[in-house]
Order: C-alpha cells, then sequence, then structure tokens
C-alpha cells in the first residue's frame, strides 16, 4: 500500500501531490495548488515552491532556504477554500515544540496556470482538548502540551 499524502488528503502521495512535485501534471485549483506546497515544504523541496509563486514573490534565495529548513511539518487542516483562496491550519515541530500556522492564502491565474500570490497569517492556538497534531492519538493537553 502507498504511503498516505502529506497533505492530509487521505489519499496515496503517489496519485495526490507526488505528481506534482514532479512537474508530471499542474495543479488545477487553489486547493490542490496549496496542498502541494505544504507537501514541498514537508519534504523540503524549494524549486517547486519557487516554481509555484506568483513573480512578485520569487526570490531565488528561498530555494535554499527551504531545502534546509529546520522545521518539521506535522499535519495540515484546510477549514475552507474557493477558487481562489484557502484558509488552512499546519502544524509544525521547532525543536520538540509544536507551532501552529493558519493562514489565508490567495492565488491567481497567469497563462492558464495558477500561482500563489499571498498569505494573511491569521490567529490560531492549539485547543487543549483537541487530538494532539504530533499523532499519537491522545488530547494535546495530555500529550504534547
Amino acid at each position: 500500500m502507498s504511503k498516505l499524502c502529506y497533505c492530509d488528503s487521505l489519499k496515496s502521495f503517489d496519485i495526490c501531490c507526488e505528481p506534482f512535485l514532479l512537474g508530471k501534471k499542474s495543479p488545477q485549483c487553489a486547493l490542490e495548488l496549496m496542498r502541494s506546497r505544504y507537501s514541498a515544504y514537508v519534504l523540503r523541496k524549494g524549486q517547486y515552491l519557487y516554481d509555484t509563486c506568483s513573480p512578485k514573490l520569487k526570490n531565488k534565495e528561498d530555494i535554499e532556504s527551504i531545502n534546509t529548513q529546520v522545521i518539521d511539518w506535522i499535519g495540515l487542516k484546510v477549514q475552507s477554500f474557493s477558487d481562489n483562496e484557502v484558509v488552512f491550519i499546519a502544524y509544525y515541530k521547532v525543536k520538540n515544540e509544536i507551532m501552529v500556522l493558519k493562514e489565508k492564502s490567495l492565488f491567481i491565474i497567469i497563462d492558464k496556470k495558477i500561482f500563489y500570490d499571498s498569505g494573511q497569517p491569521l490567529s490560531a492556538q492549539i485547543n487543549r482538548n483537541e487530538t494532539c497534531p504530533c499523532g499519537s492519538g491522545k488530547k494535546y493537553k495530555k500529550c504534547c502540551a
């Protein structure tokens, strides 16, 4: 059985985000692009993240920065999405501390291809009674809090 995709789509990686990361397919909507970009962060694929940014965001220095990041991405929850917007919560670990990032990401289409254009950080925290993002199955307050 194939490994589940990093983007928490519940699909196998080889049919979900891997074809995008390998350049075999192009994302057709904001949700596909956002999920594939999350998987690229997990796998430290800086070139893919660079290639899927709008021209105003492109910075070659970001490629190496992403490729050598010390962040371990551990989970993704999509809260809402539309044709050009995705609101998500991503969980990550830095030095064994679980952190949370909530963002409203905006996307644009240029020459029939979709690109990440901007992100607005939103307030978020891990609720003590929610399932711990580390994957233990325990409540956060009895696990990594």
